[in-house]
């Protein structure tokens, strides 16, 4: 059985938008994998924003750094 794992930032990411990342995570799998993707887990894991960093700084930090042309620490 398959198992994906997907992280992504606790930002606005709806019900809807969820839906189509498993149908097609899933998708994926079966075309590929064929029967052996039977079932297939797709987990989404939301991590809050404050838990994430990137170059050394946290990721508003960084957004607002890049935004302004020097994203690094």
């Amino acid at each position: 059985m398959p198992m994906v794992l997907i992280t992504i930032t606790d930002e606005d990411v709806s019900r809807a938008q969820k839906s189509v990342l498993i149908a097609s995570v899933t998708r994926i799998l079966h075309e590929t994998l064929g029967e052996t993707a039977t079932p297939t887990m797709v987990v989404i894991d939301e991590v809050q924003l404050d838990n994430v960093g990137l170059n050394g700084l946290g990721a508003l930090e960084f957004r607002k750094r890049a935004l302004a042309g020097r994203a690094h620490a």
